[in-house]
């Protein structure tokens, strides 16, 4: 499973970031690693300096094998609580996804 990690110009943590998200969707999607064969995470900050709540954002897609990409969003007003959040979601929306596939 191939992690890729992109921020806009307003997130700031540099490689700590990356580590931090390239690890948690490494252990929310390890289940289905064997599927799931690539994960790309977006992060920006959508009022820049101007701030406000729930400003930050997190979206990830995860392609999974033999299916059309999936994705979702999250917002807040922390980075790692946007970053969670689109954790958990992209979690049971890829389990969701894989266990209607097998159902056929």
């Amino acid at each position: 499973m191939q992690i890729q990690v992109n921020s806009n110009h307003g997130i700031t943590g540099g490689e700590l970031l990356t580590q931090y998200v390239e690890d948690l969707m490494t252990g929310t999607l390890d289940h289905h690693k064997d599927q799931v064969t690539r994960v790309e995470v977006h992060l920006a900050d959508e009022n820049g300096p101007k701030g406000g709540d729930d400003d930050l954002r997190c979206t990830v897609e995860a392609r999974i094998r033999g299916l059309q990409p999936i994705a979702v969003t999250h917002h807040a007003a922390d980075i790692h609580q946007a970053i969670d959040g689109a954790a958990e979601k992209i979690q049971r929306t890829v389990n969701k996804a894989i266990e209607k596939r097998r159902s056929y």
